[in-house]
């Protein structure tokens, strides 16, 4: 059985965030997905609509999930590949590059999916008039 691991925030749950799950989940048989606890989006300085256990209810909905579990810092991401046996863990292609990923390498795939093409949490936001702040710590 190959298992996959996605990290996110996935507020505000759009069609971007279904193809990147439905195309993770197609690198493998068992998607395991990290959501960003509420105490970590505010280190991350993220503000989320949903809160945590809202967002672990509707991913746990999407036929794509098979796992939902908590994010809760930026180093556990070692730790979730060994504890859950993970063979790839999946990103959007704007994480390309970044630290946190690529030291995952040594123990695991680490692949970068391409972003769905005009959809993405902070552009509804934007087209709502809603202030954010920054989109993401690198």
């Amino acid at each position: 059985m190959r298992r996959i691991l996605t990290y996110g925030t996935f507020d505000l749950l759009h069609f971007g965030h279904i193809e990147i799950l439905r195309r993770a989940k197609e690198l493998g048989d068992y998607l395991v997905v990290a959501v960003s606890t509420d105490e970590f989006n505010k280190i991350k300085n993220k503000r989320a609509y949903h809160n945590y256990e809202t967002r672990k209810k509707m991913l746990e909905a999407v036929r794509y999930v098979d796992l939902v579990i908590p994010e809760e810092n930026w180093g556990q991401k070692r730790n979730d590949v060994l504890e859950y046996k993970i063979d790839a863990v999946v990103m959007g292609s704007d994480w390309k590059g970044n630290s946190n990923f690529e030291c995952l390498k040594d123990i695991c795939d680490v692949i970068y999916l391409p972003r769905t093409e005009g959809i993405s949490t902070t552009k509804i936001k934007n087209d709502l008039g809603v202030s954010t702040p920054n989109k993401k710590e690198k």
